[in-house]
């Protein structure tokens, strides 16, 4: 598996690959990382990459001659290195959202090649888009400054599938979207914090309760939060059951939004009584209440 950034902050994106699994799984050799920086295959003394757009309007755009040259070096250096496919993808917000699917098919190559093309300014000319990306991926909706930090996002999202980049496999396995729901809460010690105790079942130790438990944690709050996942997930009769059984708990395990939902309701009733109104829906002690606990 290989990345070649093409990006104007090389810098950036080689500094941030250092660390935690991606940095493991570099050292390890799973995978490798190049960058080319489009200013290098720029033919003026100012090393220009960008323009104004015509028709006028706000910002610069990227030229296409420049990113051009800096993307068939970047395809020629995977071809050298061995990369048995190569494919050009552009980061930006007009791309098709990434998607666990897609990022654990990306991984299942392992002898594959990616060009990331990580734009600035406002967009990269259309005519280099046509001619030379081969996929547009979008991270999220919303607008960053560049496409270096989607760029690092999409690489560690599939470094991490790859063999033997963690030392837990199952964690890859048992995580947010790998089966189409979202993950299951997660508590550690002290087991007993503010008042809040972890969820009895989860200390019972009795493995089958548990795994219930975190399958109805799983279903409920996908359901709540994500309800476009959740209308994909193909429910058995105990799934059924266990959404019920999640809908009439009223416990610490409840989605968080709900808690500070009926803990401010009750302060708004509380302040009701005393002819006063809140004005913090949060379940933190109000400024006056903290200076009192003091």
């Amino acid at each position: 598996m290989r990345f070649t950034a093409v990006t104007l902050f090389p810098e950036l994106v080689q500094a941030a690959c250092g660390f935690g699994i991606m940095g493991r799984a570099l050292a390890r050799g799973l995978w490798a990382l190049d960058v080319v920086n489009p200013r290098d295959f720029a033919h003026d003394a100012h090393r220009t990459v960008d323009d104004r757009p015509y028709g006028g309007g706000p910002g610069m755009v990227m030229m296409a001659p420049p990113l051009a040259a800096a993307i068939a070096a970047a395809r020629e250096g995977q071809r050298r290195a061995g990369c048995a496919s190569v494919r050009v993808v552009h980061l930006t917000p007009a791309g098709v959202p990434l998607t666990h699917v897609r990022v654990a098919a990306m991984a299942a190559g392992l002898d594959a090649g990616y060009v990331l093309l990580a734009g600035r300014y406002e967009g990269v000319d259309e005519r280099l888009v046509a001619r030379e990306i081969d996929e547009e991926i979008a991270i999220g909706d919303f607008v960053v400054s560049g496409g270096e930090l989607p760029a690092l996002m999409l690489m560690d999202a599939v470094v991490r599938l790859l063999p033997g980049a963690t030392n837990e496999p199952a964690s890859v396995e048992q995580e947010s979207f790998a089966d189409g729901l979202l993950d299951t809460p997660h508590f550690t010690r002290p087991e007993v914090w503010q008042g809040e105790a972890v969820p009895e079942v989860l200390l019972s130790g009795n493995h089958a309760a548990i795994a219930r438990w975190r399958r109805m944690q799983a279903l409920g709050r996908t359901k709540a939060r994500r309800p476009d996942l959740f209308a994909a997930v193909e429910l058995s009769a105990e799934d059924r059951r266990l959404l019920a059984e999640y809908g009439q708990c009223e416990t610490a395990q409840a989605p968080r939004g709900a808690r500070d939902g009926g803990d401010a309701q009750r302060r708004g009733d509380a302040d009701d009584k005393a002819g006063t109104t809140s004005a913090t829906p949060t379940s933190l002690p109000r400024t006056s209440e903290r200076k009192e606990q003091a």
